[in-house]
């Protein structure tokens, strides 16, 4: 969706070279149990898909490339966290969302794994994706930074609680700004070795915003709010990878989603107003 709606274009647009690495197969297995709350659903399928893009993303670090990974289901950000991890080290993430996303099987009321992504790249689901292959941890807990958050299950609440993890959410972003947020999570999640990973969902925005998503809350970040973020994060440089999740186009209204999107990682690698 994001392709037909021109990202190729306008990141040539912006001096890039771009190579579309195309997409990766996410296969069915049709005779797998349903899953529940304890009991994570689609684990085979999940953890091939992400196996391929962790390759396909290593491959494009090894060959000096930023890799953008566009798609819906947000639990695609464990293989690209985990093929950045693979060749930087673990990382720093700034993890802009309305949902922390680190329930784990035990505590999950769903047992949807991409309620459980964050959880997988800072090493607590090591039983369900393989150390040899998702390295473990592949983000470390004091350079993640939760920006935008609006709905937290209370066992993500203890886990954030319990590491000290940075979280920035609505009122904060109300209450500071969006600019001096953006600038205390650059800081924090740049420290260190390694490099930054940055990790957007699209329900992060509002939905009057971005309607074509699965897990609207209302409440979100506005258009420029986001854009500011993407912007700040651009002029930083602490970047080296990026994934834009969880847009919809069966649930998007005229393409709407799929635009701002696009912008959204324009505004990213450096699209600038002047």
């Amino acid at each position: 969706m994001l392709r037909t709606a021109g990202l190729r274009q306008q990141l040539e647009n912006l001096g890039y070279t771009v190579a579309d690495a195309g997409d990766v197969a996410v296969p069915v297995d049709e005779s797998e149990p349903p899953g529940g709350p304890g009991h994570p659903k689609h684990v085979p399928p999940v953890v091939a898909a992400n196996r391929a893009i962790a390759d396909a993303v290593e491959a494009a670090m090894r060959a000096e490339s930023y890799p953008v990974v566009i798609g819906g289901d947000h639990s695609m950000a464990i293989g690209v966290i985990a093929g950045v991890a693979r060749v930087k080290g673990v990382q720093g993430v700034i993890w802009i969302d309305a949902h922390a996303d680190l329930n784990t099987p035990e505590g999950s009321p769903t047992g949807n794994l991409h309620g459980m992504s964050m959880a997988a790249a800072l090493g607590l689901m090591s039983d369900v994706f393989p150390p040899a292959e998702f390295p473990t941890p592949a983000a470390a807990f004091d350079r993640l930074v939760f920006i935008g958050l609006r709905d937290v299950d209370p066992t993500e609440r203890a886990v954030i609680h319990e590491h000290g993890i940075k979280c920035f959410t609505m009122t904060d972003v109300d209450r500071l700004g969006m600019g001096d947020v953006v600038e205390q999570a650059i800081t924090i999640a740049g420290r260190g070795p390694g490099s930054v990973h940055i990790s957007f969902d699209i329900d992060c925005l509002d939905p009057s915003f971005a309607p074509g998503t699965g897990t609207p809350v209302p409440g979100g970040i506005t258009y420029r709010e986001a854009h500011l973020a993407m912007e700040l994060i651009a002029e930083s440089g602490v970047a080296n990878s990026l994934e834009l999740s969880e847009v919809n186009p069966l649930l998007d209204e005229h393409d709407r989603t799929a635009a701002i999107a696009n912008e959204l990682i324009c505004s990213a690698l450096g699209k600038r107003i002047l």
